[in-house]
């Protein structure tokens, strides 16, 4: 089997170098081990971003959320709700860094309101009585099993071939060059690219050491707990330096409670600890009481793509261990032709928010290699069957798509 882009991992940034590819008419093959979004995509916690979570700490961090919030609002529909989000400020929290959150919303262009405590009660009434004030921004939610079927059909439709179930088990590298790739599963094959991306997050060390090519990665755990609880409107944030247990995340009669950050050796095989959900859930209740004793749904684990090298930046600049936290976490397109490798790219790092812009970065660098001129257009190009949501359903249960994050919303459309 032959095909000028092979893109290994199907999660939101492997279907968006997909599509961007595909829509730029390359020819373009995706695969996964498993189902579409069953790494770190569809293991989150579903917050869409605004930026200010980060707006103090990293100006141009906060920028590309801001900028891929506004234009996932635009073109994923039902891949996304548009709830708004508060960061409360509750007795004891330092009122310096809530000023220093504004202010910098403000010099980024995040759009804020300022709400005292009983405004945000009159939001949100079951808010806890010791918040103090609270600023409204942007935030949101996004569902990622739709949003990266959405993506993968997306690209499917203008000539691309998605493959979940395809493990890569190999590569051969002949001459400075990926020469073929040996998948399992659906395909149990040979593929020979012109180009591969390496688009697995958590596992892209993994994936790089089969064509030789070191990529250091320093994958944290989080934990997620969904418990129920109908009827919250806007994403809530703890506004204090990103911590255990600070995000709230609204579904329609369940929340998400997020998250803590825990590093790990190995991203298939770690261990889960019972501190990390009942630390989650007693300081979310800070925020919101009732859901210290709702009834539990469903908890998960995701794994944070973190990128080594940026980590030990950010920790020295600090002058201790951040834990995964702090800053936002920027991305990196990985040329691989600087070790020998020249069909070779690696995106490592990032968020779900800014994924499309991972995604346009990396076929760029495609592009230029391959001689491809078309420029990018997903940033304004609805995505397939984005208005439909039943449509999408159904491409998630396609592509056996399902994740944890928006299991209580995606329905079931198994044929």
């Amino acid at each position: 089997m032959e095909t000028t882009v092979l893109v290994v991992g199907g999660g939101a940034t492997g279907a968006g170098v997909a599509r961007d590819l595909a829509l730029r008419g390359v020819d373009v093959t995706l695969v996964d081990r498993g189902g579409l979004a069953s790494g770190t995509s569809g293991r989150s916690h579903g917050l869409l971003h605004s930026g200010a979570r980060y707006a103090e700490a990293d100006r141009i961090g906060a920028e590309e959320c801001i900028r891929e919030n506004r234009v996932l609002k635009r073109i994923a529909g039902e891949c996304v709700r548009d709830t708004g989000g508060l960061f409360v400020q509750l007795a004891g929290d330092d009122p310096a860094y809530f000023e220093e959150k504004r202010e910098a919303c403000e010099e980024v262009g995040i759009p804020t309101t300022l709400l005292d405590g009983d405004d945000a009660r009159a939001v949100v009434p079951d808010l806890s009585e010791s918040v103090e004030r609270a600023l409204r921004v942007p935030d949101a939610v996004v569902y990622p099993s739709r949003l990266v079927a959405a993506n993968a059909a997306d690209a499917r439709d203008h000539g691309g071939q998605i493959h979940p179930h395809a493990p890569v088990e190999g590569m051969t590298v002949d001459d400075g060059k990926i020469a073929a790739v040996k998948v399992g599963g659906s395909i149990d094959g040979r593929i020979e690219p012109e180009f591969v991306v390496n688009a697995t997050g958590a596992w892209a060390e993994k994936v790089a050491a089969m064509a030789g090519v070191g990529v250091e990665m320093r994958p944290t755990r989080g934990v997620m707990v969904s418990v129920e609880y109908d009827g919250l409107g806007p994403v809530l944030n703890r506004c204090r330096a990103p911590d255990d247990g600070d995000i709230v995340v609204p579904h329609d009669s369940e929340v998400v409670l997020g998250t803590t950050s825990v590093e790990v050796a190995d991203p298939d095989d770690y261990a889960t600890e019972s501190w990390e959900v009942s630390e989650t859930v007693a300081e979310c209740a800070v925020m919101l009481p009732p859901v210290a004793d709702a009834p539990d749904v469903r908890t998960w684990w995701g794994v944070r793509p973190l990128y080594g090298p940026d980590e030990r930046e950010r920790q020295d600049s600090d002058g201790e261990t951040s834990g995964g936290r702090g800053i936002s976490r920027g991305f990196f397109v990985l040329d691989h032709a600087d070790e020998g490798v020249e069909n070779f790219a690696s995106v490592v790092g990032g968020k779900l928010t800014t994924y499309r812009q991972m995604a346009e970065a990396t076929a760029n660098l495609v592009c230029d290699r391959l001689g491809v001129t078309a420029e990018c257009s997903t940033a304004d190009r609805r995505l397939l069957g984005a208005d439909d949501p039943e449509r999408l359903d159904s491409l998630v249960a396609e592509f056996d798509g399902q994740g944890e994050t928006d299991a209580d919303v995606v329905v079931d459309s198994t044929p």
